[in-house]
């Protein structure tokens, strides 16, 4: 899935992403740049570096919990 997309903004991109995850998902497609804001394509849908980890962090353990994991 592409939460990147789904949303169009990347204030909810990582909440539909845990979603996803929760679901059972099986690949999920997140744009990132290192600056969002000069991205020449899909700007406000980008998660910036430091985001896309605190989010990896948090996928990491709803993987886990249904028995899944991240690579």
């Amino acid at each position: 899935l592409d939460p990147s997309h789904a949303m169009g903004y990347r204030y909810g991109v990582p909440d539909l992403a845990r979603a996803c995850t929760a679901m059972g998902v099986e690949g999920l497609l997140i744009e990132v740049h290192p600056d969002p804001s000069v991205a020449k394509s899909d700007a406000a849908q980008q998660l910036n570096h430091d985001t896309f980890r605190d989010l990896l962090g948090t996928l990491r353990p709803i993987a886990s919990s249904i028995g899944r994991t991240i690579i």
